[in-house]
């Protein structure tokens, strides 16, 4: 290592193409461009913090593909509530879990494709509209950790109320959350938190699924400024056909910073069904979540206030894209909730039934397969609560990691899902013991609020541009190397350790706890494969990256699986060292 001074390691820098010193990556929204038929509703990555310099992301996934250790939101395993938000969620979990054991009737309001009029009253009563409203407009105020309990609560029981009551507040008001104005707040959200009124995402159309960016729908402002003129088609909108108000994205025209010339923007509009000029359609006959209303939404001439516009006019993709991307982590919950589900009838059936003179949990395939069902939902809900922590901490970077738990967790839920009919055998196809249902609804967690597949180019190419900033800044300090000594120096280190085989340097050893070192050791050595890969790729396309697909899938899914490493070492770490009951058995999960 000595031998391999400076001098050599600058040499290997300036490998770096010069066409990263100047022009930056195409961001995923830029993509568009290039991935028409995949789109991108998912689409958040800005432009870095600061173009040409090294100026590190607080986000864990972002600096795996900087080959970085961004521990903060990580480690420790996060425990973000107080007394007082532990006392309220306590208050809550019981009578919420009752009502859902007791009242509600998953496979009724399957059967009758609605959700029964008894079940909206109480749900109503619960206050489980309003959860994360703020007390003085009625609602109980719950943060992200106290929100996603509860989800998982439902999605252990029925998704398809689960997706009416996510749909209302998790994506169709979220946005008066987010940007709403004083007096768009003050008039709308009592009627929302109580339930006097349900509210509806409006983004999808005939000609725009994923790429969120070519919607049709127009909005027209009048001549005096006073209001729009809306008109269009929106599809797919859960609770469309029983919402009275909904967050529309229309195009506007506003004039072009450089040239003043009227261009297309998407704004966000907050719009009343009683303005007139709303209309819905029937209720769409799904494969999945039947009680749940999905409809088209019709908007003919719709005369909407000024004051009614989310944001600002012409922000409305970054609209929707937070109110997305805010939204997303809500799913992991669920999707935990209903493996939990998952798992427990799949033991209670193995712990029952015999074969052979013996019952089939004896038998060492039917165990194999409740280990990997139990290993995927603690994998998932490591992460749901984990990323809610990160939004109650305030930091600002969580948006690769709620997509990689909405990925993941879609897709564990589903083999868990497919694993206890297997278990279940014949009994598991028929519709009574109910888990056929619930093998329907959970398909379509792979495909709405952005499919897993534009998920994993959105995760892929926004590690791509972070590391694409990285190089970007290497490669102006080598213009003045004698003036960036201490910045070259590290890239050097790192450069040649991985050349010489050395890895990194970096360990995980002093934040997890000592039984679990060996999976340490091993989530950092893929850690930095995953960097490795990356900038190998990005050196090698550039800005074509984005046209590789194929690779940017792969690169996505190690992504993921060393996420989901880090966290379960996290969890883990916390559970050996408060001495935890389940500390073993996680421990157990955590190396498997």
């Amino acid at each position: 290592m000595a031998g391999l001074g400076l001098g050599a390691g600058l040499r290997l820098l300036r490998r770096i193409p010069p066409g990263f010193g100047g022009s930056r990556l195409q961001s995923t929204h830029e993509a568009q461009a290039v991935l028409p038929k995949t789109g991108t509703t998912t689409a958040t990555a800005a432009p870095p913090k600061s173009q040409g310099s090294l100026e590190e992301s607080k986000s864990f996934a972002v600096g795996m593909f900087l080959g970085r250790l961004s521990t903060e939101q990580v480690f420790p395993y996060p425990a973000v509530l107080s007394e007082e938000q532990e006392q309220t969620l306590r208050e809550l979990v019981g009578p919420v879990s009752r009502f859902f054991e007791e009242v509600n009737d998953p496979a009724r309001n399957d059967a009758l494709e609605k959700v029964e009029d008894e079940t909206m009253k109480g749900l109503k009563e619960l206050g489980v509209f309003g959860l994360q409203v703020p007390p003085e407009f009625g609602g109980l105020g719950l943060n992200n950790t106290q929100y996603a309990r509860l989800v998982q609560i439902v999605g252990q029981h029925d998704l398809a109320v689960g997706i009416t009551l996510g749909a209302h507040q998790s994506i169709g008001f979220k946005g008066l959350l987010l940007y709403g104005s004083p007096e768009q707040r003050e008039r709308y959200l009592p009627r929302l938190a109580s339930g006097e009124w349900v509210a509806a995402f409006c983004l999808t159309e005939p000609g725009s699924g994923s790429d969120a960016a070519s919607i049709r729908t127009r909005a027209t402002p009048s001549p005096c400024g006073t209001f729009y003129t809306l008109e269009g088609e929106k599809i797919w909108i859960s609770n469309g056909g029983i919402a009275e108000l909904f967050t529309v994205f229309a195009q506007t025209p506003l004039p072009d910073e450089r040239t003043g010339e009227p261009r297309d923007r998407i704004t966000a509009f907050l719009v009343e069904r009683g303005f007139g000029g709303v209309s819905h359609g029937p209720p769409e006959r799904k494969l999945g979540i039947r009680a749940s209303n999905t409809a088209s939404v019709l908007l003919d001439g719709v005369r909407v206030p000024a004051g009614n516009v989310l944001g600002a006019p012409g922000s409305g993709f970054k609209v929707a894209m937070n109110i997305l991307n805010n939204g997303r982590f809500g799913m992991a919950a669920a999707m935990a909730g209903t493996m939990r589900g998952l798992l427990a009838t799949a033991v209670s059936h193995a712990s029952n039934r015999s074969q052979f003179g013996a019952k089939i949990h004896e038998f060492g395939a039917i165990q194999e397969k409740l280990a990997r069902m139990a290993l995927l939902h603690y994998v998932t809900e490591s992460m749901a609560f984990m990323v809610s922590a990160s939004m109650d901490r305030g930091d600002p970077d969580f948006q690769m990691e709620a997509a990689v738990s909405k990925i993941f967790g879609s897709e564990a839920a589903w083999a868990v899902a497919d694993e206890c009919i297997q278990i279940m055998g014949g009994m598991g196809f028929m519709q009574e013991p109910g888990v056929e249902r619930v093998l329907r609804d959970l398909r379509i967690f792979r495909i709405f609020e952005g499919t897993n597949d534009v998920l994993r180019l959105f995760v892929a190419l926004q590690g791509c541009q972070a590391l694409g900033a990285q190089l970007r800044g290497v490669q102006a300090a080598l213009r003045d190397p004698l003036g960036n000594v201490g910045l070259l120096t590290g890239e050097v280190t790192r450069r040649l350790r991985r050349k010489a085989g050395l890895g990194s340097g970096l360990s995980l050893q002093h934040l997890v706890h000592p039984e679990l070192k060996d999976g340490a050791q091993q989530t950092m050595q893929c850690l930095e494969l995953l960097a490795a890969a990356a900038e190998a790729l990005l050196l090698k396309h550039g800005r074509r990256i984005v046209e590789e697909q194929f690779a940017l899938k792969r690169l996505a899914d190690a992504a993921i699986d060393v996420y989901a490493m880090a966290v379960v070492l996290s969890r883990a770490s916390r559970s050996l060292n408060s001495g935890l009951p389940t500390a073993q058995h996680e421990r157990l999960l955590a190396l498997t």
